[in-house]
């Protein structure tokens, strides 16, 4: 629910600030909520073992999939950003069982590649038959982020999910910092009130919130099925688009969401 706002939020961010302003001020914004968290409970350094996983969340959900995805809303529809990140919970199983050796079955794997599939089928269909410069954008951010999943969801076995998050949008601030003053100084910038909700939101609920929950999740039930359930979101950012932003919604859109929720319950249901 956290994250299938996120991208409607970026586009009325996208109504005041520039791409690079938005998401360097998110997350310099977030990481000051995470820092007074951590220090009002006088949480400890992560052991040094563990900064260099914590580096990987950062570059992929704190920098890379925020950057890569706002570039990529400056000329592609919400609706049809949304169906493409439906690839997401496949690049993260992917990436689970090469770097933690995760082994889901058969089943697990068929289902994902089906809604895979089906993700690819709706995106060519949608560009036209070639790919987009906002499909680059959007299928590099995948990569990306699939990483950041996979080290969050290892490190929450062993470190509560929010101090996960935490550290790593802490260890950004020296680079965001720098960046949002930058940013703000060469973008134009118009308060709104569609422009200030929507950054407060991918500060407050995308960037730190939403992924508060989503790594004790991911602790709790395994990353490959915990990243199944995100399959969820092209739907739920779909029918935001029509209600927040008044999209039009071409057949194909609901189509490709439902196939992969289909996808989701084999995959829940599948023995690992």
């Amino acid at each position: 629910m956290a994250f299938s706002l996120t991208f409607p939020a970026t586009a009325w961010g996208l109504e005041g600030f520039g791409p690079w302003s938005l998401v360097a001020v998110r997350s310099v914004l977030a990481a000051v909520i995470a820092g007074v968290a951590l220090l009002a409970l006088r949480v400890p350094l992560p052991a040094r073992r563990h900064w260099p996983g914590l580096a990987v969340v950062g570059a992929g959900v704190v920098l890379g999939f925020p950057l890569l995805t706002t570039l990529a809303l400056e000329t592609s529809t919400t609706a049809h950003a949304a169906v493409v990140v439906g690839l997401l919970p496949l690049t993260t199983a992917l990436c689970s069982a090469l770097r933690v050796g995760t082994r889901p079955s058969r089943t697990f794997w068929t289902a994902a590649l089906a809604g895979a599939a089906a993700v690819l089928a709706f995106t060519v269909q949608q560009s036209g038959g070639a790919l987009t410069t906002a499909d680059l954008y959007l299928f590099a951010a995948l990569l990306v982020c699939a990483a950041g999943y996979t080290e969050g969801g290892r490190l929450a076995r062993v470190m509560p999910g929010w101090q996960v998050i935490g550290w790593a949008l802490v260890l950004c601030l020296p680079l965001t910092v720098p960046v949002a003053a930058l940013a703000l100084a060469h973008e134009p910038v118009r308060l709104t009130a569609h422009s200030v909700t929507g950054l407060l939101w991918v500060a407050a609920g995308s960037q730190f919130a939403g992924l508060v929950v989503w790594y004790r999740g991911m602790a709790a039930i395994g990353i490959p099925k915990a990243s199944q359930l995100q399959l969820a979101q092209p739907l739920l950012t779909l029918v935001w688009s029509v209600l927040l932003l008044g999209e039009h919604l071409t057949v194909a859109a609901p189509l490709t969401a439902a196939a992969v929720l289909v996808c989701i319950a084999v995959t829940q249901r599948s023995r690992g």
